[in-house]
């Protein structure tokens, strides 16, 4: 669907109405250029809560993705569900012939990362990944310091009352969550600085301690990562601390940027310069587009969408390296996107 074909509203079906489905999905309701066609919930109450919200008649709901991809007149998919669902209602939703924004991480299996990357690229539809970072003023700031620049050393943290936020959800879930706070709240740093650098990861060392018995649900990671090219860095996070702190210090041979966020608002950058001098550039973040603009911006015009699947697949290769690495206490090679 290019330019001439969006001059209807783009009809959209969401599949999970959690918090993404609902936020992002409420993006939508809200954009004059689409309509939520359509809704998915095993949740009734919720079908009806949202349905209502989002004027979505009751022969619209549904509880099966399936039957909707099947009788619902859609030209897009929202999936926000949980992370290892996520595969399965991608491929649906492309082989119906649907454009897909899908909530991060892409997918907690790296060969249905390599799958999903492969299909995106072979494919007219659009498949954007909700990696926010990529339409933040300061990230993108940060990415274009380094287009022609080389990173030599980060380090990146994030903290967050994950585990308390998240008891009684499917989150502390592993077979829904495929892991725990690196693969959730973790996975938008490991993106956002892979993006921003454009660093390959080629192998890592970890430590992790695990809210769960049978250790697949972290509650803190350590990363070491090395880089292709000889560049180092550490990643941290604490999903058992008071509240969101978010720091990012990249630096080369001229000085860094550093990158810091409060909750969940917009990032600031600072740069460094080799003298110790700071800079801080203008952030205007009512200029940043949000992530239903980005998405019926890449359906209209056929552009890259600003996260790709080949993007997603840099963070879940490196997230189950990671998970490897703690496990065993080996340090392991990452693959790269492109293997």
């Amino acid at each position: 669907m290019h330019e001439n074909e969006l001059e209807a509203p783009l009809r959209l079906g969401i599949v999970g109405l959690g918090y993404i489905g609902t936020t992002v999905g409420g993006q939508f309701h809200r954009h004059g250029d689409a309509t939520v066609q359509a809704l998915c919930d095993l949740d009734t109450e919720r079908l009806t809560e949202v349905g209502t919200a989002f004027d979505v008649p009751d022969a619209e709901r549904y509880a099966d993705y399936a039957t909707m991809l099947e009788d619902a007149p859609l030209d897009a998919v929202l999936v926000g569900t949980p992370h290892t669902l996520h595969y399965e209602q991608v491929v649906a939703a492309l082989e119906a012939g649907c454009h897909v924004y899908c909530d991060k991480p892409l997918t907690t299996d790296l060969e249905r990362a390599r799958d999903l990357a492969d299909r995106a690229e072979q494919s007219s539809e659009t498949l954007m990944v909700g990696y926010q970072r990529h339409l933040q003023t300061a990230f993108r700031t940060a990415r274009e310091r380094f287009d022609d620049a080389s990173p030599n050393w980060l380090t990146a943290s994030i903290t967050q009352d994950w585990i308390d936020d998240s008891q009684g959800t499917w989150r502390l879930d592993p077979d829904l969550s495929g892991g725990g706070f690196l693969y959730d709240t973790g996975s938008h740093v490991l993106d956002g600085v892979l993006w921003a650098t454009g660093l390959e990861p080629g192998s890592v060392a970890a430590s992790m301690d695990f809210h769960d018995d049978a250790e697949r649900v972290d509650s803190r990671a350590h990363l070491d990562v090395r880089f292709a090219g000889g560049a180092t860095g550490t990643f941290s996070f604490n999903g058992d601390a008071p509240s969101v702190r978010e720091h990012v210090h990249v630096w080369d041979d001229d000085g860094a940027v550093y990158l810091e966020g409060r909750q969940w608002g917009s990032r600031t950058v600072t740069e460094i310069d080799a003298d110790a001098g700071e800079y801080d550039p203008y952030i205007d973040a009512r200029a940043e587009r949000t992530r239903a603009e980005a998405f019926l911006e890449s359906v209209r015009t056929g552009a890259e969408p600003p996260a790709t699947a080949r993007d997603a697949l840099r963070v879940t290769a490196l997230t189950e390296a990671a998970y490897e690495a703690a496990r065993t206490g080996d340090r392991i090679d990452v693959p790269t996107a492109a293997e």
